[in-house]
């Protein structure tokens, strides 16, 4: 029964004509809350994003990735073994190499640096682990861009394409799981799985970076990789616009057609709509990348008291994997790993 009081009278009571639905009799206790609870975060659904650099004795602080260091190979080789004994299933490994040219030679390189912490890597661990490896040049090239640029100085797509495959085979000879396309070259999926698939690397994967917005947010991800663009530029020529969103589906449409494997969206936080809709389009496997901003804005808010860190992280990486986010990259992993997990 229920109680109504009328301002006239004594209470008066009444039996509703159908149950009241109450949701908050499954949130009364955290066992009911676990029960019930649509959507979780396991430490297997991430990727630690990792920075080897040539030329350093020392791993060496990111100052805008509190926690984020530039690893050496012995430090690299380090930290994936404890990521391993946590139970993380994957890296993401970006190469910072000490030498860059116009073309980005270093990024297909069999010496380079990223060919050699892959080497070291899955001679190591072996398939213990999904080695990912980010596939683009803006490291390596002394401009900052993200291909090969024409006289005029704009990306060139197609020149790059070239580059791309170049890499990507260096990246597989060196033992990669996984290929990650990030510059956002029209057709580079298409033209990465053919090269790979005439060179007999059928089995090695493809994690397209398809739906990648030129965002404001990669400050500090270009301070781990020592990248700077030339001439004060951008590149919104070539990544997608932060205010579009059909075309962002049809980025990832049109990777799938090409043979990616993963497709990725990129930041993760500010597109949230975005990953629902591809979630809603495709049954492959789909990421999203919770980026270098959006992990330092975290941390500087809590490191200034003014947010609960553990609470807002859980917070964050629930409303990726809410959104329908099978995999989530994120400089988190490893906290994720030894304190919730």
């Amino acid at each position: 029964m229920n109680l109504l009081t009328d301002s006239l009278g004594p209470p008066i009571a009444f039996a509703p004509m159908f149950p009241v639905s109450r949701p908050r009799r499954l949130r009364t206790t955290a066992a009911l809350r676990e029960l019930t609870a649509e959507s979780r975060v396991h430490v297997s659904d991430l990727i630690a994003p990792l920075f080897v650099r040539e030329g350093i004795d020392t791993p060496q602080p990111i100052v805008s990735l509190p926690g984020v260091v530039q690893h050496t190979l012995p430090s690299l080789v380090d930290e994936v073994r404890q990521l391993v004994a946590l139970g993380v299933k994957g890296v993401i490994l970006f190469g910072v190499p000490s030498t860059k040219d116009d073309v980005g030679s270093g990024a297909f390189d069999p010496n380079g640096i990223a060919q050699k912490a892959l080497r070291t890597l899955r001679d190591t661990f072996q398939d213990d682990i999904a080695i990912v490896s980010d596939l683009c040049v803006d490291e390596y090239t002394s401009h900052g861009h993200c291909g090969v640029l024409d006289s005029s100085g704009r990306v060139d797509n197609d020149a790059t394409l070239d580059i791309y495959c170049r890499t990507a085979l260096a990246q597989a000879t060196a033992g990669a799981h996984v290929v990650a396309p990030s510059g956002m070259m029209d057709g580079q999926v298409g033209a990465i799985r053919a090269a790979l698939d005439a060179a007999g690397f059928v089995d090695v994967a493809i994690m397209a970076y398809s739906a990648k917005y030129a965002s404001a947010e990669y400050g500090p991800f270009r301070d781990a990789v020592d990248v700077r663009i030339a001439g004060g530029g951008d590149r919104k020529g070539y990544q997608q616009d932060w205010r579009n969103s059909r075309e962002a589906v049809r980025e990832v449409l049109e990777d799938i057609d090409q043979g990616a494997d993963i497709v990725m969206v990129k930041p993760a936080l500010a597109y949230l709509d975005v990953i629902a809709e591809v979630r809603r389009l495709t049954p492959l496997p789909l990421a999203a990348y919770h980026v270098s901003g959006e992990y330092s804005m975290l941390k500087a808010a809590a490191a200034n008291g003014w947010i609960d860190h553990d609470a807002t992280a859980l917070e964050h990486l629930g409303a990726m994997k809410r959104a329908g986010a099978d995999i989530i990259l994120t400089y988190l992993t490893r906290w994720y790993a030894e304190h919730v997990s």
